[in-house]
């Protein structure tokens, strides 16, 4: 099974870890790209540890970067079978980092950005047991209804998006929050205004709260 690696950040308190955040970034970037919210979300978690894990494969579609799995065909049933491909090797690195620090997955969280979202929306419902949150930034849900069937636990979610991102319609946002909803999800979501396809300080502001509250 592959292995993968990112860049980290060990509890702004000194002590040993209490939670774990992990952080999935979105195509074309890597873990330096996410693991900069660390300090923003110590900030109510200090006893947390964070992780950016580098995604799987090489991103076909820059020069550089990583991705969870290909863009190159947008076809929904060729974005999920991509995903059930890295489904497992996201899990591997998951169960890893929880053996590491000792942490059950109720002490665990996902924060994912664009396709990181669209892993963490995947991965987190077919695990066994719920994470205590799960975050998710201008993402989106595929194959939703299979929730219905698939789903073995149900943490926390929260949906943000910029209503003018260019590159993963908002609309994506409350057709995922309805799909979750409809499997026995407990949603939040976040609509912010005129910002495009990245993180903004409001945004990053309920993060911080949603995280702090499911987390501590």
């Amino acid at each position: 099974m592959m292995e993968l690696d990112g860049p980290e950040q060990t509890p702004a308190s000194g002590a040993a870890a209490k939670q774990l955040v992990i952080l999935l970034h979105g195509l074309g970037a890597d873990g330096n790209d996410l693991i900069a919210l660390a300090p923003h979300l110590a900030q109510a978690l200090p006893d947390a540890h964070f992780i950016a894990p580098d995604a799987p494969f090489p991103c076909d579609m820059a020069p550089y970067g990583r991705q969870w799995f290909s863009l190159q065909d947008r076809d929904p049933a060729v974005m999920l079978s991509g995903i059930r491909i890295a489904a497992p090797i996201l899990d591997g690195f998951i169960d890893k980092q929880m053996a590491r620090f000792g942490l059950d997955a109720g002490a665990v969280a996902l924060v994912g950005f664009s396709q990181g979202t669209m892993m963490s929306l995947h991965v987190a419902p077919r695990r066994p047991d719920p994470f205590a949150a799960v975050v998710g930034f201008s993402g989106a849900l595929l194959a939703g209804e299979a929730l219905l069937d698939e789903a073995r636990s149900k943490p926390p979610v929260l949906l943000i998006h910029g209503d003018a991102d260019e590159v993963v319609p908002v609309q994506a946002t409350p057709a995922a929050a309805g799909a979750l909803q409809d499997a026995g999800f407990t949603v939040e979501t976040l609509i912010c205004p005129g910002v495009p396809h990245s993180i903004d300080p409001a945004g990053l502001k309920r993060a911080i709260d949603f995280l702090g509250k499911h987390l501590t």
